[in-house]
Order: structure tokens, then sequence, then C-alpha cells
């Protein structure tokens, strides 16, 4: 796939810092962690960015208020609308309830259970579709053009992937407190969202520090597209336990950040995010879902050269049913 893409619809640095103040007071600013366990195995310093611990449980409440806010008062009424496998639906339906908009989000059926109940607890209305035979943009069109609401992209969003950038202005800040300058920001890549606001961040204040995109294998798009230059897709039966990574395509915005930033990128198996995911909770007391743990998972399992060198792993989301843990955390004992 190539596409142009014009440049004032990409975020700025600028972007980024007005979106961490209307975030002030508004999202957690989630602490750097360090655990003796996780240095000893990794061989270097590892911080650990939790965003498990935001209102909604994942990172996606930043970019959903940053863009639900800048919606005119004349058009509020009208609601919003979003598509999403989970946590951006409950980031979208926490920061309309915040704003008092109606919110309407398109959400697979096959989505975690407890996700599909967060969203409807925080008042939204729920649209399930079969991801499999129907496309959610398409569904959200439908309801958009029947009511006129906004359309609030899970990453597709100039404001969205500048309030996920926020983390990275944290990280930094963070960090320094700590007397490091991280070599690497390891982070969860579904549609790119995250990385290319973190990677903007990053870039301007820290150009030494390297963003890695760390998908599960046979979704790992993004570093496939990074490699070759141009969008590519998922084969279309590819399957994952990491529900919220399963994008087919890079965004066009992200991959165009992620690609002049110089994002790279990881792909881990899904038998080493159950381990990550084991860790987390054993180690940090963190419960963290597969699609969160994708960034500790390639650091356990030995993917990139670590000895020497700080790193710092986000911890995107902590939204896994609870029966669906035990079975991971089974399995992850049998490996």
């Amino acid at each position: 796939m190539s596409e142009s893409i014009a440049a004032d619809s990409l975020p700025s640095f600028a972007d980024v810092e007005e979106a961490a103040q209307r975030l002030r007071g508004q999202a957690v600013h989630t602490p750097l962690l360090e655990s003796d366990e996780l240095n000893r195995r990794v061989g270097s310093r590892v911080l650990i960015k939790p965003e498990v611990l935001q209102p909604t449980g994942s990172f996606k409440f930043r970019g959903a208020y940053n863009r639900i806010s800048r919606i005119p008062q004349e058009d509020r009424a009208k609601g919003v609308v979003a598509y999403s496998s989970g946590n951006h639906a409950q980031g979208v339906a926490a920061a309309a309830a915040r704003l008092g908009l109606p919110a309407t989000i398109v959400m697979p059926a096959d989505a975690p259970t407890i996700k599909l109940q967060n969203t409807q607890a925080l008042g939204a209305k729920v649209l399930t579709y079969d991801r499999y035979r129907e496309v959610r943009e398409e569904v959200a069109a439908q309801v958009q053009a029947e009511t006129g609401a906004t359309i609030v992209p899970p990453y597709e969003d100039r404001f969205v992937i500048a309030g996920q950038g926020t983390i990275g202005l944290e990280i930094l800040d963070q960090a320094g407190e700590f007397g490091l300058q991280p070599a690497a920001i390891l982070a969860p890549c579904g549609g790119g969202g995250l990385t290319s606001g973190i990677a903007l961040a990053v870039r301007h204040a820290s150009p030494e520090t390297s963003v890695i995109a760390v998908e599960p294998e046979g979704f790992d798009d993004t570093g496939r597209s990074l490699l070759r230059g141009e969008r590519l897709r998922n084969e279309p039966d590819a399957r994952s336990i990491c529900d919220a990574l399963l994008a087919p395509t890079p965004g066009q915005l992200t991959f165009a950040l992620n690609s002049q930033l110089g994002t790279s990128g990881l792909a881990v198996s899904d038998q080493a995010v159950r381990t990550a995911m084991a860790f987390a909770l054993r180690h940090l007391k963190l419960v963290v879902e597969p699609g969160g743990a994708v960034g500790l998972a390639a650091l356990l399992s030995g993917l990139l050269p670590t000895e020497g060198r700080p790193f710092v792993v986000v911890l995107s989301g902590g939204n896994v049913d609870a029966a669906r843990l035990g079975e991971i955390l089974q399995e992850a004992e049998l490996q």
C-alpha cells in the first residue's frame, strides 16, 4: 500500500504537550516501577510503565479524552461513536461520560466479557459485530449517518495519537528521576497509535532513545511494514490470544509517523505472552492482559540485547476475564 499523508494531518510534538495539559487531573500519571527479579532475569535495569492503573485499565483513556474534549459544544449532544475490541471502547465511554456526551461503541461479539460489561457500565450503548465477516468502520459509519455523532477512531486520529504520546513525556521525566536515559521503550502495537505517539514525544526530547513496537506473531504487520516501507496486511486466518492487538494492517497516520520516527518492530509468541502475564502477576503484583504483556514478553524471551542498557516497558492494559486469566496462568505453568 502506498499512500501520501498530508503533513497537517499528522500530530506534532506541540500537540503532545497540549494533550498533557488537557489530561492533567483526568488521566492517572502512572508511575515507573522497578523489579529486582526482572532486572536479574534480563541482565539490565528495566522500568515498568503500568498503564493498567488508568481509570479504565488501559492507556486508551488518554487519547479518547484528548480527542473528545475537542468536540465543539454545538456537536456534543449528537454524541460519539467508536469501534474497538474493548480498551478504546472503555476509554471512549469513560471520557464521554466525564464530558457529558452519549456514546455508542461498536465491539466484536467475541470481545472479552469484562470489556463488554465495563463499557456498558460506563453508560455507553454497545453494538456487536462479527470481526471476521463484518467491517467495524462500516458499522460505525452507519451510526454516524443516522445520528450525526463524531467518530473517535482508536488510532487514526491526530489528537488520539497525541494523547497516547503523553506516556512518552512521562516516561522521560520519570526515568530522569532514576538517573536513567532509556536505551529503548518497548510498547504493545495494534494499529500503532501508542507506539507512534510515544515515538513522537521521545524523538523530540530524547532522540537517542529508540521505540520498539511489539506485536503478536501472525499480527506483526507494523514490524513487517516498517521493514518493507509500505503498509502490509496480516493473513486473514491468523489468530492470537492478544485480542487488543489484532488490527489487520497499520493505520495510515500511525505508519507514516512510525516510519518517519524510526520505530522498529518485534514479534512474540502467545507462549511468551503467557509467561510474561504469569511473571507480572507473581513478581510485579499486576494483572496484565495478553496484549498488554507483549513488551515484557519480548524482554523475558531475550529477543534483543539488553546487558548494560536500561529499558522501559509499557504494560498497556489489564482487562482480562478472570476465567481466561486462570486458564492462561495454568497454561504458563505447563510450559
